[in-house]
């Protein structure tokens, strides 16, 4: 169920089944857009007052629903546009949040790192090999990663599953988009997935891009997050570009440190809201 709310010059989605927040009832507020910080905050305090007249007891933002779709607000940035998928912010989102009492819960950033002359670690474990997408048969490999990833991700803050079929209709439309050399798997000695990449030119700066975006990664096995990247950035490099964004890594992330080793340098920075709204936690 959700709900659209809106004041002059704001407007934002009530998602009354949002990921859980410390076991309470959650909702959440998305595809948030305001003029201005004074009509953002009006605008989801009227978010706030229903979700309490709904039972929510936690009210999460921005998110559209769950960590599946758009979600997190720009907190920093080096004035660089956006690249392609990255989730936008308007100049008032974090003052209107601020200004309503919502405070980070979760921090994410992405970076920049150059191709020529990094120092690219080669896998450590020979068990693991690494494939490149053949280009066949799109809806078996992603049934592959879907299973892939309800092991990968499912100890991951606010992470909630989503069916198959809604996997497979929001990765499918991108297919023609993806190049095959940067959609990658990794497998043990005995053939099985144990983890999967997804990278993409940065085709919102134009159709001919330098730069390639480390999109997803998962895995179930150390190491195989190691040498999916290494395989990605040889590929990159291979491949013209210049660049590789290591984009919407959680600052805690395992992957924010192989970022700042391979040189990346951190450009946005973004954050996910929350608010009490229960006074006993207070």
């Amino acid at each position: 169920m959700t709900e659209i709310l809106a004041t002059d010059g704001a407007r934002v989605t009530l998602f009354h089944d949002a990921p859980s927040w410390d076991g309470k009832p959650t909702m959440a507020v998305g595809k948030f857009t305001c003029e201005s910080a004074e009509a953002g905050r009006a605008v989801l305090a009227q978010a706030e007052t229903a979700a309490r007249d709904g039972g929510a007891a936690r009210l999460l933002g921005p998110m559209d629903g769950n960590t599946w779709h758009s979600y997190r607000l720009v907190t920093e940035s080096d004035g660089s546009p956006p690249f392609l998928m990255e989730p936008k912010s308007g100049p008032a989102d974090l003052p209107a949040f601020t200004a309503a009492g919502f405070t980070p819960i979760a921090r994410y950033f992405s970076a920049r790192v150059e191709l020529a002359g990094m120092d690219n670690p080669p896998p450590f474990d020979p068990e693991i090999t690494v494939e490149t997408w053949d280009g066949t048969d799109p809806e078996a490999h992603f049934g592959q990663v879907y299973d892939l990833s309800l092991a990968a991700f499912a100890g991951n803050a606010f992470y909630t599953p989503i069916t198959r079929e809604d996997f497979l209709g929001m990765y499918l439309p991108f297919v023609p988009m993806l190049r095959r050399e940067f959609v990658l798997f990794a497998r043990n000695g005995e053939g099985a997935l144990v983890g999967f990449l997804f990278g993409i030119p940065n085709y919102g700066s134009g159709p001919s891009p330098d730069t390639v975006i480390l999109k997803t990664y998962a895995s179930t096995r150390h190491g195989a997050g190691q040498a999916l990247a290494s395989v990605f950035h040889d590929a990159a490099r291979k491949a013209g570009f210049t660049h590789a964004i290591h984009a919407l890594i959680h600052e805690t992330n395992v992957s924010a440190q192989r970022s700042e080793q391979l040189g990346g340098r951190l450009f946005r920075r973004y954050a996910l809201m929350g608010k009490v709204l229960d006074d006993d936690a207070r």
